[in-house]
């Protein structure tokens, strides 16, 4: 990960670091995530970034699953969210990345290393 500093909270959902424009999720083995259990995570977005445009990397060393019938509640509570990025370790969270791709409306891309999604987030803001 980069040596950027950062801010680390535990959450009920995983651990997530957030940089100066971006943050990292390294969500749980086996959980879901729906709208209602993100809102903690929700409400350190909104403290970190506010209403500036930000960048969100999914670290997806575990499985887990999302909910996808309330992708369009992701999709309308996060307008300043300007690029998605998923670090896939399996070819199978690669394949989940594209069914999902079809339910989110953020700009996202999929990649092997947690920095060539930091270096094309960051390209993004």
């Amino acid at each position: 990960m980069t040596t950027e500093n950062f801010q680390k909270y535990e959450t009920s959902l995983g651990t997530v670091y957030f940089f100066n424009n971006y943050f990292i999720a390294e969500f749980k083995e086996g959980i879901n995530i729906d709208f209602f259990n993100f809102q903690e995570i929700h409400e350190l977005v909104h403290n970190n970034f506010g209403n500036s445009p930000f960048g969100f990397i999914s670290n997806r060393i575990n499985s887990y699953s999302i909910d996808l019938n309330e992708a369009q509640l992701f999709n309308e509570s996060y307008p300043n969210l300007k690029a998605y990025a998923v670090v896939a370790y399996k070819a199978f969270t690669e394949r989940v990345f594209e069914l999902e791709n079809r339910f989110f409306q953020f700009r996202r891309r999929v990649f092997k290393d947690i920095d060539s999604a930091v270096a094309w987030v960051e390209s993004q803001l």
